[in-house]
């Protein structure tokens, strides 16, 4: 079982939203709403500003602002953690500068944006960023949005870095989170393992198994408490059966949060049932309303309305299927 010697990052990371009020503003409101609800629930760290945190439309003069007036938010239940990936090198330590300035926990860093750089170059870029910030730092390996992919050699010579704290995998590949989980002790054991909680990526199962810390999860926003238990890593037998209890029960709410580019599904559901998350950036929009409706059911027959004291909306009748009319032969 793999040991971290100087972090206690484990457990459920949330990839939180950014909530936005009704004029489109970033609304601090609702962030000090949601942080709170986080800590109670059992939520271990929240990563500000990630993709789920529609970052890529925020402006450079937003994302500094979101960092200097959440961190006073913080009372000591979480860790916060800032996306900072800039779209090049230069962008992206300016942010982390800034987050480091401002007192941040630390920040996760994907490799930039739509450049699709090769390997090489993406792991002399994570480098480059290790060694210019004293601050905690979290790598992901993030295929699915920004093309560009690490093989475990890369990334086990990134966690040895000190600031290296945390390594997120979102690939498909459960063969790399074995190496990486099998490496990791004797190379990096300041650096905890976590997995996105996508069902079609199939990691959180093998990842928990093998070892890993928790998951760096986006469905942490309906549920925080189901996902800060499926998060927890294991260290009895008796955890694994629990797990799977668990994982079984939340794979309809898993599905539903990944029906739609993120954050459009759990951000549309989360104002569904009273959550202040606010509307989503143009050009991202919401969903259509029967597919919105099929998540409501999901939380409906989950009990979490009943969990959290929502009030969810009255369930439609299905619509009259169209009688069949056939041509004329």
């Amino acid at each position: 079982m793999i040991t971290l010697a100087d972090t206690a990052i484990q457990g459920s990371f949330v990839a939180l939203i950014t909530p936005f009020d009704a004029r489109g503003e970033v609304d601090y409101g609702a962030f000090r709403t949601l942080l709170n609800w986080h800590a109670e629930q059992g939520t271990s760290a929240v990563l500000i500003m990630g993709s789920t945190g529609e970052v890529s439309m925020l402006s450079p003069e937003e994302r500094r602002a979101v960092v200097e007036r959440t961190l006073p938010m913080r009372d000591g239940r979480m860790k916060f953690f800032y996306g900072c990936t800039g779209n090049n090198t230069e962008a992206t330590l300016g942010f982390l500068r800034h987050a480091r300035a401002a007192g941040a926990d630390g920040a996760i860093l994907a490799a930039p944006a739509y450049i699709c750089a090769p390997e090489d170059d993406v792991e002399a870029y994570f480098a480059e960023c290790l060694d210019a910030v004293d601050l905690p730092i979290g790598i992901y390996n993030n295929p699915p949005r920004v093309k560009s992919d690490l093989h475990w050699d890369h990334l086990l010579r990134l966690m040895r870095h000190p600031n290296c704290v945390v390594l997120k995998e979102s690939t498909t590949r459960v063969g790399q989170v074995a190496q990486v989980l099998a490496t990791a002790p004797a190379r990096a054991p300041h650096c905890a393992v976590m997995c996105c909680d996508s069902p079609n990526l199939g990691l959180v199962v093998p990842t928990m198994s093998l070892g890993g810390h928790g998951t760096a999860n986006m469905t942490g926003n309906l549920d925080p408490a189901g996902m800060a238990a499926l998060s927890r890593p294991w260290h009895e037998p008796a955890q694994a059966a629990a797990f799977r209890d668990g994982y079984l029960r939340l794979l309809p709410l898993l599905h539903f949060t990944y029906s739609a580019i993120n954050p459009v599904a759990v951000k549309c559901l989360m104002k569904a049932v009273g959550l202040p998350a606010g509307d989503l950036r143009r050009p991202l929009r919401g969903l259509a309303a029967e597919h919105l409706a099929r998540g409501v059911e999901v939380v409906r027959a989950l009990g979490l309305d009943r969990q959290y004291g929502w009030s969810l909306p009255r369930a439609q009748a299905p619509a009259p299927t169209p009688a069949l009319t056939l041509a004329a032969e």
